[in-house]
């Protein structure tokens, strides 16, 4: 059987490529991947899986299914863009991954005694996707859940931060900015003082916390004085627990800019936040060892760090067993959200480390499904039902 879904990995190295390099071409942003679900979504269809669309009322998420044993297990698909930067984390390479391990493993599920479901889940890139389809019920039963991710290395161990992120606005009143100037309430200012307190409240960050952002808005004409400035801010830390005391810190700068210019404040989260990852150690090891097998090699130094970027998989990975690791596509010097790494997520390094990450993660769950200590684990662990 391992011969076979090695195989069979090999047969469906064409079509992946061919859905890697068509999401890249037309990118979608967070929950906007109408396209890009439907294609996805239409290739494992192709291959026998019951497909449904819509999947939990959310317009761009599925799920595909095979078989119908007692052990559940999962692959996730992304395949949200980056606003103005296309694919530049790669996202098109996981939907591609998880596709290709899928259709290798389809064949099988029956003789593995295994349900098989590939979700389609949007809006990683700070929608939060799979929270709102976990929230909902969809990985409900779900023994374990796997996804690959690219980066410029390989790195086997996702780290990543907990994180929020915040729609901020500030309005105050618009005036000429010569002529009556003392009529104005500038929200430019406001966001001025709260980027600057933000600046200063890092030194006294600990080592493990970011916050950052970008002003989207910052007024119309140089002589109105902006009556609306808004941005998007992400606060990220160890943990959930650590990260809700960072919050309190940081919103704390952006009252100081209403509280100094008499502007209005308005903090609206993008999505719930993203929890710290919990890794299943005896998944892991088969995919380093399965990876390794094919030729892969694990990084580790300044190269490696993609493996701190926060997921919305961290909120899986608290429910049910999960892994979550990165395949190296040879980008470098370019890293994930840069547009030299968009460039490089159809590039031939990235096309072999799409098929080879196929192959890893099918044989990983292949194993998962026949080794009967692995087995037992996964069904004798808690099933994603709701908190």
């Amino acid at each position: 059987m391992e011969d076979a879904v090695g195989s069979a990995g090999d047969r469906v190295a064409d079509q992946i490529l061919a859905l890697s390099h068509d999401l890249h071409a037309h990118p979608e942003i967070a929950w906007e991947e109408v396209r890009s679900a439907a294609r996805v979504a239409g290739d494992l269809a192709d291959a026998g899986f019951d497909v449904e669309e819509k999947f939990t009322g959310l317009e761009t998420a599925f799920v595909a299914r095979r078989g119908g044993g007692p052990l559940h297990l999962a692959v996730c698909a992304e395949y949200d863009a980056l606003p103005g930067m296309g694919h530049a984390c790669g996202h098109n390479i996981i939907a591609a991954i998880s596709t290709g391990a899928a259709l290798a493993l389809a064949p099988y599920v029956d003789d593995l005694g295994i349900t098989l479901s590939v979700f389609g889940t949007p809006a990683e890139e700070g929608g939060g996707g799979k929270i709102e389809m976990l929230d909902r019920g969809a990985f409900t039963g779900v023994h374990a859940a796997a996804m690959v991710h690219p980066g410029p290395v390989d790195v086997a161990r996702a780290e990543p931060y907990a994180v929020s992120h915040s729609h901020i606005q500030y309005d105050g009143k618009s005036a000429h900015a010569a002529a009556y100037p003392d009529r104005g309430v500038n929200a430019a200012d406001a966001f001025t003082i709260a980027q600057v307190a933000i600046g200063l409240l890092r030194q006294q960050f600990p080592h493990d916390v970011r916050v950052h952002g970008v002003m989207t808005n910052g007024g119309q004409a140089p002589n109105a004085i902006p009556q609306r400035t808004e941005g998007r801010w992400y606060v990220r830390a160890g943990s959930l627990a650590e990260l809700a005391d960072l919050e309190q810190r940081v919103n704390r700068c952006f009252e100081a800019g209403a509280w100094a210019t008499g502007c209005e404040l308005t903090v609206t989260p993008e999505s719930k936040p993203y929890a710290e990852f919990r890794t299943d150690e005896g998944l892991l090891d088969i995919y380093v060892r399965r990876a390794e097998q094919i030729g892969r090699r694990f990084s580790s130094g300044a190269d490696s760090l993609m493996n701190r970027a926060s997921t919305d998989m961290g909120n899986v990975s608290q429910r049910i067993a999960a892994i979550h690791p990165y395949i190296g596509i040879d980008s470098l010097p370019a890293v994930n959200h840069q547009p030299e790494f968009a460039a490089a997520a159809i590039s031939s390094a990235a096309d072999r480390a799409t098929i080879e990450g196929a192959r890893a993660l099918a044989l990983t769950l292949l194993d998962a499904a026949i080794d009967p200590h692995t087995r037992r684990h996964l069904l004798e662990t808690m099933s994603g039902a709701p908190a």
